[in-house]
């Protein structure tokens, strides 16, 4: 009699039963990934682990092929990083991924032509990553010890977790390149930004400097017209036979009178814009024709300026009026800041760096770089007290100066011209270094017109 309370199953019902449950283990499993473009590696971990139980496997992978190189992306096993990329060629999922449909061995003594690609394992099933562009970009694959079957539905829902995986890696791919183009964008806004910021800073300080210039313009020829009166005035009483005292005193008045005028004329330099005559200067040749003028002047005598050419020829685009007066304040000031028997050092470099300690032998020039520099910088440096640090920014300001008689215009232009060069003004000061002066401007390309 049959107990129709506890029949008896016959085991292929038993089987089908399980493999049914297996399934639908899987399907659950399946709905329950959750991928989100910052996790990928999880998610694909769970893609391994989810096949690895629907198909009763020792090890199931997820493969990303990149011309002859492969790479395990993800893994249900733990794997060493030296463990992770392997050579196409030498891999049963190379058949995967070029011929684009799946491959079972159910055993591999059926095909042992294969053996040595399965690295000991008995049985193999490969399906391939399809992207939404129907390109294939690696496998999903497991291998087990022992020989396996597996049905049509089997093999039909490890090709779902084989789309779930090929859709999350393009979506990562597809972010990533939207990060990267954000990223571009924001750095392109940016520099626009700092751009557009810096062209409407230099576009108000030139209507600034317009206002001013021909507000300037105008008093000082309001001023220069009756102070030539009174400079005609006093050369003529230089003429007449006057006491001692007077003639100090005239001499005081003539002087005054002179400084006026040179502090007019500095007004107005720096009031005007910097129209630029461009011509290509040779660096060195330019240097070359300032020494003996500068070693000549009053504020040079029993100072010692060393020059210090640039191993190779530099050409720069320039003012050469312009930039002769540059370099022609700036050695001024150095002999000025220190004591007869002391040393100017004047060099150019292709990099900037920190300067070295004075001392009785000139600097020795940086050595030149295996690549063309895009700029210059030309360095003049004394050994004079230094300047404290609260002031170095304020030197370049106009009508700011530490010396008693200074205009504080000089530098002030030399900022200017600088500038107007698309170069840039340094200035450093410490005990150790003393002072250093450094002009900071574009290369151009070595023409056989160079002046």
């Amino acid at each position: 009699m049959v107990d129709w309370q506890n029949p008896q199953r016959p085991n292929w019902w038993q089987a089908n039963q399980l493999q049914t449950n297996q399934l639908q283990t899987a399907l659950e499993k399946l709905s329950t990934l959750s991928y989100r473009s910052h996790d990928l590696s999880s998610y694909l971990h769970e893609i391994t682990r989810g096949v690895s139980q629907l198909l009763g496997a020792d090890w199931s992978i997820v493969t990303l092929h990149e011309g002859s190189t492969g790479q395990i992306v993800a893994s249900n096993l733990e794997l060493d990083d030296g463990e992770r990329e392997f050579l196409v060629h030498e891999s049963v999922s190379a058949v995967v991924v070029q011929t684009g449909q799946p491959l079972l061995i159910e055993d591999i003594a059926q095909q042992p032509e294969a053996a040595e690609q399965m690295e000991g394992y008995r049985c193999y099933l490969g399906i391939p990553l399809r992207v939404s562009q129907g390109e294939v970009i690696g496998t999903v694959c497991s291998f087990s010890m022992q020989p396996q079957h597996y049905d049509s539905d089997t093999i039909a829902t490890v090709q779902l977790f084989a789309e779930r995986a090929a859709t999350a890696i393009d979506n990562y791919r597809l972010y990533q390149q939207q990060q990267q183009f954000n990223d571009r964008l924001e750095a392109e806004v940016t520099k626009r930004t700092i751009e557009l910021r810096a062209a409407q800073a230099q576009l108000i300080e030139h209507e600034r400097l317009a206002a001013i210039g021909e507000f300037a313009a105008m008093i000082v020829h309001e001023i220069r017209n009756p102070l030539t009166t009174v400079q005609m005035g006093l050369t003529y009483f230089t003429k007449l036979n006057l006491p001692q005292a007077a003639q100090a005193r005239l001499a005081l008045a003539m002087g005054e009178a002179e400084r006026l005028t040179n502090l007019l004329q500095e007004i107005l330099n720096y009031s005007k814009p910097q129209h630029l005559n461009l011509v290509e200067i040779n660096l060195d040749a330019l240097v070359q024709s300032l020494l003996v003028p500068l070693r000549a002047m009053p504020e040079a005598q029993g100072r010692s300026i060393e020059y210090i050419p640039y191993p190779s020829q530099i050409q720069i685009l320039g003012d050469l009026d312009k930039l002769k007066q540059v370099f022609i304040n700036l050695v001024r000031n150095a002999c000025e800041a220190v004591e007869p028997g002391e040393t100017i050092c004047w060099f150019v470099t292709e990099q900037l760096s920190t300067v070295q300690t004075l001392t009785a032998q000139p600097l020795t020039a940086q050595p030149v770089m295996e690549s063309p520099a895009e700029q210059i910088y030309i360095s003049i440096q004394n050994g004079g007290a230094p300047i404290p640090a609260e002031v170095l920014p304020r030197l370049t300001q106009p009508f700011y100066s530490t010396k008693s008689e200074g205009t504080g215009l000089g530098l002030a232009i030399v900022k200017r011209i600088v500038e107007a060069h698309s170069g840039e003004l340094l200035i450093e000061s410490s005990q150790v270094q003393g002072t250093v002066f450094t002009v900071r401007l574009p290369i151009q390309p070595a023409s056989p017109h160079s002046s």
